[in-house]
């Protein structure tokens, strides 16, 4: 590992790099949501062999990231960057082309898991770069990277359809085969992420402790998905019926989104600083009063808060990856494909419940609902066996 000192340029460089290959992979990740009125329309499909297209995919990517990860703890094998990103660029473009059920479904299924076997190579190779006095900073840089991704791929998925029909897709071959090849081209030599070998701290990680304690972690991390994925869900549509047109309610979500890039590398910063457990606690709880502010307002007041939401809540994210793989410090792929994969896929299954309340209900009365299991995430963080550095300086942590 690096210290502080050692971030070179070329350091800063890679982990850059790094981080605009995660823009891309998750570039891929909203592009089914986003044609699922086209695939309706144009190909007659139901809306329930549409949303499976998107449950299978979001399935498959969170479900096999642990299982890559460990993989690449036990054996150092893992598909390369480049071929991640080909992986998924490839199969949502056939996207595009397909319009056999059982072929679109193949390529949903082959898409993510390019998308899933992306994090274990390149958080690898990040983590190669980390010590513990700058993990957190440098994993914010690589998560706003995703981030940006995500927020901006409606966009261009609706100017590609828009101007093509769901055959544009294939444009979205581009981007991917041209950043794999360029981070083939340039980083020949970059060191291959090997595991780390049998030792006291793999093994200590299998004991009971250890376990609960990543129990907690992953489990905290999927109730603050809960709340990330359900505000990314519904949002939009809550700012519809506040009398908001679908463009500025689209504009407002992705505003959003960005707030919480720019306070990534805020919280990873500051994590890195003052402690990872007391800055996860502390953003979440931060974040409670502005989405209260959110629902009780409108108008200026309303999209300020909501901003502030967005930085606060979204700040910890990174943070949580910093701390997943100091807990596990010879499994770094399980550790990554655990926060990056299943606690997201677990979030994914909360918006489910608030979509099912908003069915049973209102959108407004489930959404006011969001805070407790924010609530429930602060709890799992208090109680995480991760040392305190700032409150508690002398605490111990679950690993040596």
């Amino acid at each position: 590992m690096l210290e502080t000192s050692s971030l070179t340029p070329a350091v800063h460089r890679r982990v850059w790099g790094l981080s605009f290959a995660h823009f891309i992979t998750d570039l891929y990740s909203p592009v089914l949501p986003a044609v699922i009125p086209l695939l309706i329309l144009s190909s007659g499909y139901s809306y329930l062999l549409a949303g499976l297209l998107v449950t299978v995919y979001n399935l498959t990517s969170s479900m096999t990231q642990p299982v890559i990860g460990w993989a690449f703890d036990r054996s150092g094998r893992v598909i390369s960057v480049s071929a991640s990103l080909m992986i998924s660029a490839v199969f949502i473009a056939l996207i595009g082309l397909v319009t056999d059920y059982p072929l679109l479904m193949l390529c949903a299924i082959l898409a993510a898991l390019g998308h899933a076997t992306f994090h274990p190579a390149a958080l690898a190779r990040v983590g190669a770069f980390c010590s513990d006095q700058n993990r957190g900073r440098l994993m914010s840089y690589f998560v706003i990277g995703g981030n940006m991704g995500f927020a901006v791929s409606p966009l261009l998925v609706g100017v590609a359809v828009g101007w093509f029909g769901v055959q544009g897709l294939v444009l979205f071959l581009l981007p991917g085969t041209l950043v794999a090849l360029g981070i083939w081209y340039l980083t020949p030599r970059d060191p291959t992420p090997r595991p780390c070998p049998e030792s006291d701290q793999i093994r200590e990680t299998r004991n009971p402790s250890a376990i609960g304690g990543i129990t907690l972690l992953v489990l905290g991390a999927a109730l603050r998905s809960w709340m990330i994925f359900a505000s990314i869900a519904y949002i939009p549509t809550f700012l519809i019926h506040r009398g908001f047109d679908l463009v500025t309610a689209n504009t407002v979500a992705t505003l959003m989104l960005l707030a919480g890039v720019a306070g990534q590398v805020v919280g990873g910063t500051l994590s890195d600083r003052y402690g990872r457990k007391e800055y996860s606690i502390i953003g979440m709880l931060l974040a409670i009063p502005p989405f209260l502010l959110f629902m009780a307002s409108d108008g200026i007041i309303s999209v300020i808060a909501l901003l502030l939401f967005g930085s606060t809540l979204w700040s910890t994210f990174a943070v949580t990856v910093a701390m997943g793989q100091e807990m596990m410090p010879g499994n770094i792929g399980l550790a990554s494909g655990l926060v990056l994969g299943l606690a997201v896929g677990g979030g994914g299954i909360g918006v489910a419940i608030t979509g099912a309340l908003a069915d049973s209900s209102s959108l407004s009365a489930a959404l006011s609902t969001l805070p407790l299991p924010l609530i429930g995430a602060i709890g799992c963080f208090v109680l995480l066996p991760y040392p305190w550095k700032v409150l508690h300086p002398r605490g111990k942590a679950v690993t040596p």
